[in-house]
């Protein structure tokens, strides 16, 4: 297929927006509003991330909620954006999955025309430009919350964004949360965090964290050990983006629940 375009530039959301606005939804025509009772909207939960010695760890539950029930013990919140970047997303499951997806495509789409990738600020704010342009969405309760994360090479660092339904983008130094349950993650990384960490230490804290946000928020889900369900976990370094092994969480979950356990002397 062959496709006539006048669009010269290197942004594939603009390119859509020029020549194929069918392609996207024209949020200014909705009228949801969040108390409608007959709209049930999925939505996923508690995100969080923090900075380690090698990189960046990002980590989120498993559980997306409608209304008061579960709709999904799997849901996946955790996206690797390009090689040395991964986004985790909370709110409206649905469309945060899709501006996950089409992210990823507009980071690709951007290094295969100007042949080189975007700086690490040049990939959040291209982020925080989509964000922006969910604005009429997140007015009907359509909204995307995300954390983006990414390895700089010239500072030799992991480094955390985060932004607010407007598009405003604002970086952490050492970690953050958010999402039903954020806060409650927030406070025991503001309890435990404390550098320099290694990766092992890392992953404990993440999973103490998420572990704190499910025992306070319904919508966040703990370790479901039956079902073999446990949060997904990137860690982004100089290395790339490398997925957590789910029998390594799952082992550390069960240490940490173990010393959660009274001594049966």
């Amino acid at each position: 297929m062959i496709f006539n375009t006048q669009y010269q530039g290197s942004s594939f959301v603009e390119l859509l927006q020029k020549d194929f606005k069918q392609l996207l939804t024209n949020f200014n025509d909705l009228h949801i509003h969040e108390k409608d009772s007959s709209l049930s909207l999925t939505k996923g939960t508690t995100i969080l991330s923090l900075c380690y010695a090698d990189g960046v760890l990002i980590a989120g539950d498993r559980r997306a909620v409608e209304g008061n029930r579960i709709s999904s013990r799997r849901i996946e919140k955790v996206y690797k954006t390009d090689q040395y970047s991964a986004m985790a997303v909370a709110g409206v499951a649905g469309l945060c999955i899709d501006t996950a997806k089409l992210f990823r495509t507009e980071l690709e789409h951007y290094e295969k025309i100007e042949g080189e990738q975007l700086v690490i600020e040049g990939k959040a704010n291209k982020l925080a430009h989509m964000i922006r342009q969910n604005f009429p969405a997140a007015l009907q309760g359509l909204i995307v919350v995300p954390i983006f994360v990414g390895y700089d090479f010239q500072q030799q660092r992991g480094r955390i964004f985060k932004y607010d339904v407007v598009g405003g983008i604002y970086e952490e130094e050492s970690y953050y949360a958010t999402g039903s349950g954020g806060k409650d993650a927030k406070n025991t990384l503001k309890k435990l965090y404390r550098k320099p960490l290694d990766e092992e230490a890392a992953l404990k804290l993440s999973i103490e964290a998420l572990y704190d946000a499910a025992e306070e928020d319904a919508a966040t889900a703990g370790p479901d050990i039956m079902h073999g369900i446990y949060p997904s976990i990137k860690t982004v370094t100089a290395l790339g983006v490398r997925d957590v092994p789910q029998d390594r969480i799952e082992s550390l979950y069960k240490a940490f629940l173990d010393s959660k356990l009274p001594d049966n002397e």
